[in-house]
C-alpha cells in the first residue's frame, strides 16, 4: 500500500487536515454522539471514513478492535486513537476530550436539576416512565451486543457461565473478565477452529485516505514503538492518575467520600470491559449496596439521564460520583461536594483511557490480525453478554416488582420477587418502549421522552 501511494502523483494524495479543522470536527462529533457506542462508532465511520477519508476502513476496524479489548468506553478511545494517528499526542488529547466534554457538561446540568427537583411528585412520575424505557434500552443493547459478540457456539457457553457466575453466585465483574480472557486465550491455543470465526472477505480498497497519504510521505513516525516514550508516558500518567488518588486520600483521609470515589472509580476504569451496561452491575453492588452513595432507583434515573446526553454512556459514573458526594458531603456544602465528586469521577475514569491509547497504540499498530489477541477478545466480549443479561434481569426485577426477597442456599444468592407487588404500570410502559425500540426502530431519545411523558400523564390521572 505504501509503495503504491508513494508512486502516485503528489496531487492525488490528500493533505492532512489542520489541527483547527480536526478540533471543529471532533467538537461536532462530541455534540452529536447520541445513541450509545454503536451509534457513536457509526457516526465516526460516516464522518471520518466515508465522507472525509481521513482514515481507511482497514485501519478504522483495526483501531476499533483494539479499543474493544480495552477497559473503558470504546468509542471515546477510538476517537482518541484516530486523533493520535492524525496529529500525534496533541491530536489524541483534543479528540478524546472533545468527545466527552459536551456530554459531561450536559450531565452536570442534569445532575443539578435532579437533586433539586427529582423529589417533586410530577418529576418522580416522569421518572417512572424513564426507568421503564431504560429497561427496554438495556434489553435492546443486550440483543445488539449479542449479535456482534456471539459468533461461535463456544461464545454462548461463555455468556451463560458469566451470567450464572454474577447472577447466582455474586462473582465480581473483574474476575469474570479475567477468567474469560484467559479461557479465550487458552481455548484459542488448544482448539483454534472452535474459537476463530471464518474470515470474511476484505472490503475493496477505496481512494487513498489521509492516513495512507501520511504513511506514503513518511509522516507516521510517531506510530513506531519507542521504549523511552513509553516510560515517560507511564511516569506522567502515574502522577496524573495515581498521584491524584493518593493525594485525595492523604488530604481528606481514606474514609472521605471523595477519596473512596477516587479509589473505586479508578479500579472501575481498569475493568470496565463492555462499556456502561456491563459496569453497572458492579456499580449497583458497590455504589448502592456497599457504600450507600445512592439508591437503586437513583441509579436507574442516572442511566436514563446518561442515555439522553451526547458522549459515552459511561458518563453515568459522573452522576453517581456527583450524587454520592452530594448525599455524603461531610464538612463541605452539598453543592461543592457534589461538584468535586463529579470532577474526581470524571478525572479517574477518563485519564486512564488516554493512557491505554497513547501507550499501547504504537505497539498495537504492529499487531494486525493477531490470532491470540482475537481469541482473548472473543472470550471477554462473549462474557460481557452474560453480564449485561444479568443487568437486564437486575433492572427488570426492581422496576416491575416493589418487593424482592433473597434466597440464600448452597452458595447461591437468588432474588425472589413478590408476585403480589407487580407494578403493572411499569410493566406496560416497558413493553411499549420495547416495541418502539425493537419493532418500530425509534431512537433512544424519542423513546425516553415519550416514556417520561407517559409516566407524567399517568401521575396526573
Amino acid at each position: 500500500m505504501t509503495s503504491t501511494l508513494a508512486d502516485a502523483a503528489p496531487a492525488a494524495l490528500p493533505d492532512r487536515p489542520t489541527l483547527g479543522e480536526a478540533f471543529r470536527l471532533w467538537l461536532r462529533i462530541g455534540c452529536l454522539s447520541f445513541g450509545g457506542p454503536a451509534g457513536q462508532i457509526a457516526l465516526m465511520h460516516r464522518m471520518l471514513v466515508e465522507e472525509r477519508r481521513w482514515i481507511d476502513e482497514t485501519r478504522f476496524l483495526h483501531a476499533l478492535n483494539y479499543c474493544m479489548l480495552l477497559p473503558g468506553p470504546e468509542a471515546q478511545q477510538l476517537a482518541t486513537y484516530i486523533g493520535w494517528l492524525l496529529h500525534r499526542t496533541v491530536g489524541g488529547l483534543v479528540s478524546g476530550i472533545l468527545f466527552v466534554l459536551p456530554g459531561a457538561l450536559v450531565m452536570l446540568a442534569l445532575s443539578l436539576l435532579y437533586v433539586h427537583y427529582a423529589h417533586l411528585p410530577l418529576i418522580a412520575a416522569a421518572f417512572v416512565g424513564v426507568k421503564a424505557a431504560v429497561l427496554a434500552i438495556v434489553v435492546e443493547a443486550l440483543l445488539r451486543i449479542a449479535r456482534r459478540a456471539l459468533k461461535l457456539p463456544v461464545h454462548y457457553g461463555f455468556a451463560a457461565l458469566a451470567f450464572l457466575a454474577i447472577f447466582a453466585f455474586g462473582v465480581g465483574f473483574p474476575w469474570i473478565v479475567l477468567s474469560a480472557a484467559l479461557a479465550g486465550l487458552l481455548g484459542g491455543l488448544a482448539w483454534p477452529a472452535a474459537f476463530r470465526p471464518t474470515a470474511k472477505k476484505a472490503a475493496a480498497a477505496g481512494p487513498p485516505s489521509v492516513v495512507d497519504a501520511m504513511a506514503a510521505r513518511g509522516e507516521l513516525d510517531h506510530t513506531r514503538p519507542n521504549a523511552r516514550r513509553a516510560l515517560l508516558l507511564l511516569a506522567v500518567f502515574a502522577l496524573l492518575w495515581g498521584g491524584a488518588v493518593l493525594g485525595l486520600g492523604a488530604l481528606l483521609g481514606p474514609q472521605h467520600v471523595l477519596a473512596e470515589e477516587a479509589r473505586y472509580f479508578s479500579r472501575l476504569a481498569v475493568v470496565t470491559f463492555g462499556g456502561a451496561y456491563a459496569v453497572l452491575a458492579d456499580m449497583a453492588q458497590q455504589a448502592v449496596a456497599t457504600h450507600g452513595w445512592l439508591t437503586a432507583p437513583q441509579m436507574l434515573d442516572g442511566l436514563g439521564l446518561a442515555e439522553t446526553t451526547p458522549g459515552p454512556l459511561i458518563l453515568v459514573t459522573q452522576f453517581v460520583g456527583f450524587l454520592g458526594a452530594w448525599n455524603q458531603p461531610g464538612s463541605l456544602p452539598p453543592l461543592l461536594s457534589g461538584l468535586a465528586g463529579a470532577a474526581v469521577t470524571l478525572w479517574v475514569t477518563f485519564v486512564p483511557c488516554f493512557l491505554w491509547i497513547l501507550l499501547g497504540a504504537p505497539w498495537i499498530e504492529r499487531l494486525r490480525d493477531n490470532r491470540h489477541l482475537a481469541a482473548a477478545l472473543s472470550g471477554i466480549t462473549a462474557a460481557v453478554v452474560g453480564v449485561i443479561l444479568n443487568l437486564a434481569v437486575w433492572f427488570g426485577l426492581r422496576i416491575t416488582f416493589a418487593t424482592l426477597d433473597t434466597v440464600t442456599a448452597w452458595g447461591l444468592h437468588l432474588p425472589l420477587p413478590d408476585l403480589a407487588s407487580l407494578d403493572w404500570v411499569s410493566l406496560c410502559l416497558t413493553l411499549a418502549a420495547g416495541v418502539a425500540l425493537l419493532r418500530l426502530h425509534w431512537g433512544v431519545v424519542p423513546v425516553l421522552g415519550l416514556a417520561a411523558a407517559a409516566g407524567l400523564a399517568i401521575g396526573l390521572a
